[in-house]
Formats: structure tokens, sequence, C-alpha cells
């Protein structure tokens, strides 16, 4: 039984990501400050023996009296309304302060860390499909600049902590991920689609709907992070996630309104500041390295999807909550 730690434990990959290692048979530790996280999303392990939930946020230093095998480290702000705004600040520091506090941990314990960066240190790519070596085309000082630079940051100790400490790392950049336990609320694309046409409202499109996106069903995300961190100590990474399937924002809008049906129509708004026109993740290193692809496709996983939202959202008296 190895004891793992989970940051950002409570929020959609982390409640996940904690479900699977204790139905393996691991002692799981989950930490949130549950500023995007929710509990019940943690309703099916939060008795179970092999399983403890500690309240804190990783801005702050972390004093764990326990021995720790493995660290996932995902705790942060995922979705723009979460992280932009008045969490800004929040948000870098969690980024590099949750880095270092984690990074001291893992050196103490001596346990194996893994950082869930994000396709969005490649910012508006000039390269198609995105490449483990592209350094990508961020704007250091924009309003999504607080996650984007946030996370570069966050490798760059991650490496440095490799190279001086001799702390085993691990780096998966993840691409856009969805399924059950998503937050209704969070403003994600598939979830913002679903719930929309769930509640009979017009489908938000937020430019004219070119821009493309590659979906990742979150069990096929969970079986490569794990395969990631049980992966030689010599593959380190940075190593891309997600699904290369890619579609429109208009063609999921559309996908979407076909399978639950019903009256919704496509809006149009402005398009957000620094919003990427492609994301598409090149993973030729993950399917040599880790011998990982995906296996869910879009249609199956938007119908998965779409089930868990709708008994998130139906209620007793048979309508949809606003």
């Amino acid at each position: 039984m190895a004891s793992i730690l989970v940051t950002g434990g409570s929020g959609f990959l982390g409640s996940n990501l904690c479900i699977r290692l204790i139905n393996d048979g691991n002692f799981v530790i989950s930490i949130d400050n549950n500023y995007t996280g929710r509990m019940e999303n943690l309703n099916s392990i939060i008795e179970h023996p092999n399983f403890l939930f500690i309240k804190q946020d990783v801005i702050q230093p972390l004093v764990i009296d326990k021995q720790i095998d493995q660290i996932y480290h995902l705790a942060c702000p995922a979705s723009p309304p979460a992280y932009q705004g008045k969490a800004a600040i929040m948000t870098t520091k969690t980024c590099v302060y949750g880095a270092i506090n984690l990074l001291e941990l893992a050196k103490e314990k001596n346990a194996k860390i893994l950082l869930a960066s994000t396709s969005e240190v490649y910012g508006d790519p000039l390269v198609h499909p995105q490449v483990e070596n592209y350094r990508g085309n961020v704007n250091p000082n924009g309003v999504r600049a607080c996650y984007d630079e946030g996370k570069r940051c966050a490798e760059s100790l991650f490496f440095d902590y490799y190279r001086e400490e001799n702390v085993r790392i691990k780096v998966i950049r993840i691409f856009n991920t969805y399924g059950p336990k998503m937050d209704p609320k969070d403003g994600r694309v598939i979830s913002n689609f679903i719930c929309q046409a769930l509640r009979g409202k017009d489908i938000t499109i937020y430019g004219e709907g070119n821009q493309t996106r590659s979906f990742c069903y979150v069990d096929d995300l969970i079986d490569v992070m794990i395969k990631m961190m049980n992966s030689h100590d010599d593959f380190v990474g940075p190593v891309n996630i997600g699904n290369p399937e890619e579609f429109t924002i208009k063609e999921l809008a559309e996908k979407v309104i076909a399978k639950i049906g019903g009256n919704s129509k496509i809006v149009y708004c402005d398009l957000p500041k620094d919003d990427p026109a492609q994301r598409k993740p090149d993973i030729t290193l993950a399917k040599n390295k880790l011998f990982w692809e995906p296996q869910i496709n879009l249609n199956i996983g938007l119908e998965k999807t779409i089930d868990y939202f709708q008994s998130e959202l139906f209620t007793e008296d048979n309508s949809y909550e606003d």
C-alpha cells in the first residue's frame, strides 16, 4: 500500500484521482482549500479508513506527520472565471508558493512528485499541433498570465529542484479534460454548453466558434497520470496529456445540442482577450514512453458527462435549477 498525497483533491481532477487511488488499495491524503473544489466530490470515500482530508491552502507551508511515497500536485484554479479578476494574485501564489512548498515536502519525505501543468503554457500557439519542445506564445502581462505564467514558473521550479536537490519529479501538460465531478458553474466550455442545453437556454459561443480544442475524458486522463507517476524515474517529462481529436467550439456546441435536444440555439459573444485560436496535443511522447493513448471518444464521453450533469441539475420537482 502506497501513501499518496493529492493537492487539489476535492476538485474535478483531484477527486477522480483520489477515488481511483483508493480503489487501487492506496492510503490517500487529500489537501484542498475548497476554493474551486467541492466536498461532495469526495462523498464516496470521505469515510474510507484509508482516506484523510486536510483543509489547507498550499500557499502556506505544509506539515505532514505521515510518510508519503508519492505526491500529485494538482492544486490551482483551472478555469478562467476562477483565476481571473480578483483571484489572479492568489492564482500566481498558488502556482509558485504551492510548487515550492510541495517540492520541499517531497524533498523532506523522499517522495516522487508529479506536477499537473497545463497546455496553457503554450499560450496562443504558433505551432500546431503542440509538441513538448515548443516554448509557447504567452502574453506575460495579460489577463490569463497568472495561470499561464504561473504554471510555467512551477515547471521551472520542478526542474530546478530535480537538478539541484535531486527531487524525483514528473511533469505533465494537461489539455482540455471533461467528465463527471465537473462543477456546473466552473465556466469551462463543456460544462457551460451541457448545462445551458439541459436548462433549455441558448448556448453561448465566444467569437465565431472557429477556435479549436481537443477534449480528453477524465478516465483516460487519470489512467495516464498514474502511468506517468509510476514510470521510470529517468522519464521526467514534460509530456503532453490529452486527446488529439480536434473540434471547433461550434462543432462541440452542435454535438451537445444534438445529444440533448430541446430548443437551444447558438448565440455569439465577444471573444475574450488572449483566447487561444488552436489547441491540439501531439501525444507521440506519451504513446512511446507510457504506451498510452485515449480510449474514449468525444461522442461517448459527452453522453457520460451529460448523464452526470442531468443528475446534478435535476431536482425533486422535475425542474432544472439556475
